[in-house]
Formats: C-alpha cells, sequence, structure tokens
C-alpha cells in the first residue's frame, strides 16, 4: 500500500500579513497543496492522508466544495482526513453536514472511530477536534484491532494544549503507520510514525524545507522518507559585522547575501560581531533589501578597553571598567557589558563614542 501523509496545509492563511508578498504567499500554499494532490493522483498512490489544520480556519461551505472537487478528481486515490484545532469542528461547522465523495473519509467526531478500506485491505484510525482546544490525551491506551489488513492511526496534537501524545508509546502500539500533524516542524519519529509537518511554510519560526511523507507498508514493514515540497523556506541569515563597516555597507551585503541564498526565500537575519560605537545600522533600510521578516541586531560597539584604562584610571570610567573585570561572569558577557556601558557614558558625556 503507497501513501501519501500531508499535515497543516492552512488553507487560507495569509503569512507575514503586511509584506509586499503576502497575498502571493497564500495562493502558494493553494498551489502547492494542488500540485501534490495531482501528484498523488499521477503516481498512482492508494492513500492519502491528511491529518489536520487542511483550513486555516472553520471553512466556508464554498471551500469545502472546492476540496471536495478536488479530492473526488484524485480517485481512484483514497483520501482519509481529519480536522485539527485551526479547522476544527464547532457546533455551526460546515463539516458537520458535508457529504464528501465516495473515495474521501472524513472522521467527523472528537471520538476514535476507523474506516475500512477494502480495497487496499486498511483500517484507518482517528478523530476530529470538536474544540478549539483539546487537554486530553486522547490517543493514550490506543491499539489497532485483530483483524487483517494494515492499521494505520491518523493523529493531530502534541502539546499540553492540543492532544499531548506519548510518542515512545504510541509508537509502540501496533500501528503500521502514524501519521501526525499540528507540529509544522517535519520529524521523522521512527520508520512507522512521523510529523509530515506543514506543506508550506506559515510562520517566520518554520525555518528550512516543508514538505510531506511518502511511503510504503508491505508484508516486509512500513518505510517512510520526507519529500521536500514548499515554493519558498524561511531561512536564518547571519552577518558577521566588523568595527569598520558602515550601514550602506551592511546594507549592500546584506542585499547581495539574500541574492546569493535565493531571493525567493525569506530571510530572519541576524547581525553579530562589532561594529563601530558611532553607526547604528538602520533596520528599516536593512528591511527593504529583500524578503526579510525579521532583523535582530546582537552587533557589539567596539572599544580598545585596555587603553581606555589606562587614560582614565582615576576617573568614572576607569573605575566602571575595573569594576566589571572584577565581577564573576563570561567573557562574552563582560565584554557586552563594558562595550555598551561604554558606549552609553560617552554618549551622556556628548564625546566621540569611538575611543582610541
Amino acid at each position: 500500500m503507497r501513501f501519501i501523509h500531508m499535515a497543516d496545509i492552512h488553507l487560507g492563511a495569509m503569512p507575514d500579513k503586511g509584506k509586499s508578498w503576502s497575498v502571493e504567499r497564500s495562493k502558494e500554499i493553494e498551489m502547492t497543496f494542488y500540485r501534490m494532490l495531482t501528484k498523488a493522483g499521477s503516481e498512482n498512490i492508494d492513500l492519502l492522508f491528511l491529518a489536520g489544520d487542511i483550513f486555516h480556519r472553520p471553512p466556508l461551505k464554498r471551500e469545502l466544495k472546492e476540496l471536495s472537487y478536488r479530492l473526488g478528481a484524485i480517485a481512484p486515490v483514497e483520501v482519509v482526513m481529519m480536522a485539527g484545532n485551526h479547522d476544527y469542528i464547532g457546533e455551526a461547522s460546515n463539516y458537520r453536514d458535508f457529504v464528501w465523495p465516495d473515495n474521501v473519509h472524513f472522521f467527523k467526531n472528537e471520538k476514535i472511530d476507523r474506516f475500512y478500506i477494502e480495497s487496499i485491505d486498511t483500517w484507518v484510525y482517528g478523530l476530529s477536534y470538536e474544540h478549539r482546544e483539546i487537554k486530553e490525551a486522547l490517543y493514550q491506551g490506543i491499539h489497532p484491532g485483530n483483524e487483517p489488513g494494515f492499521h494505520v492511526l491518523l493523529a493531530h496534537g502534541g502539546d499540553e494544549k492540543h492532544i499531548p501524545i506519548h510518542q515512545r508509546e504510541l509508537m509502540n502500539s501496533g500501528f503500521d503507520y502514524v501519521a501526525l500533524g499540528h507540529i509544522h516542524k517535519p520529524e521523522i519519529i521512527a520508520s512507522n510514525m512521523a510529523y509530515a509537518g506543514s506543506m508550506e511554510p506559515i510562520d517566520r519560526l518554520d525555518m528550512g524545507a516543508r514538505g510531506c511523507i511518502y511511503g510504503e507498508i508491505d508484508q516486509k514493514g512500513t518505510r517512510i522518507r520526507f519529500c521536500p515540497v514548499s515554493c519558498r523556506e524561511y531561512r536564518e541569515l547571519i552577518l558577521e559585522s566588523d568595527e569598520d563597516m558602515t550601514g550602506a555597507e551592511m546594507e549592500e551585503w546584506l542585499e547581495q547575501q539574500i541574492q546569493i541564498e535565493g531571493s525567493r526565500h525569506m530571510y530572519n537575519v541576524v547581525l553579530k560581531g562589532y561594529r563601530d560605537p558611532d553607526i547604528v545600522y538602520d533596520e528599516e533600510r536593512l528591511m527593504q533589501q529583500g524578503r526579510v521578516v525579521s532583523i535582530k541586531d546582537e552587533t557589539i560597539p567596539w572599544f580598545d578597553f585596555e587603553k581606555i584604562y589606562n587614560e582614565n584610571a582615576n576617573n568614572l570610567i576607569g573605575l566602571f571598567i575595573k569594576k566589571v573585570y572584577h565581577m564573576p561572569m563570561d567573557e562574552t558577557r563582560r565584554e557586552r557589558i563594558l562595550s555598551y556601558g561604554l558606549q552609553a557614558m560617552y554618549h551622556g558625556r556628548g564625546e566621540n563614542g569611538r575611543c582610541g
């Protein structure tokens, strides 16, 4: 039995709201999902798992009709799906009375149920969220039945507010495969258990490759692999400054590095190293050098501590340096305290912060 395991599609999400590329990202979430549905149909996949949070919020009826058409179009691929904490089945949810195509099997309740798919001799167990939060460990103690065939669990959760999961217990519960959703970072926990992760990155902290799980179950066991499919990634970009670099040079360097790494990606930028105390890196201008979603400036103003101490041994500046050097701490913290302290002191005196 060949399957694709997807989760956390978040149709309707608009990542990086307010950015120039935000609407484009929302469309790409749909495009990537639909592209993979087409692949499932063309690659003779037997079963498609959708492990919750298909939508970013409870879906509209027209959205369900669109999804239904696309899932029905990939028949004879069988689809088993559930609602997660984002698209949970509330009292007025459009999920409740919706009629799906014959190849689509949807868990409609918050109690464990199962479907038997005769054509591939497979039992699929699962439930759907009927509340935004579920603090009970609903999968604890679950085991497959004794019937012949393959047994798969579709599950969504993994934190204290969204069905806590005891991974080792679930991994050893007897299922041929456990298809997990909710955690956006893909993780193959064991040969029979994995988080697919989100198919497209939804938040700036969703760094790295995103995609889905391809798998196969037969009498020899279960084999799975992660397949990256996203259009873009969030990446961390670390730029090392030095004491001679100006703001304009940093902007040019950032733009160059983004071109090298790939201008289609989104970047969390971290500035490290030393800088001239007179220089302040303009975060707004840096954010304009590409798809930059955050700037974290960890640069340290550079001072020649020994020379400054020798010139100021008998005044407040010298006393400050001496006191910090006698405080028990690691060198990195000491250097930061001295640098920022001296910058504040020189600024307060109206003097040039670059000493020596």
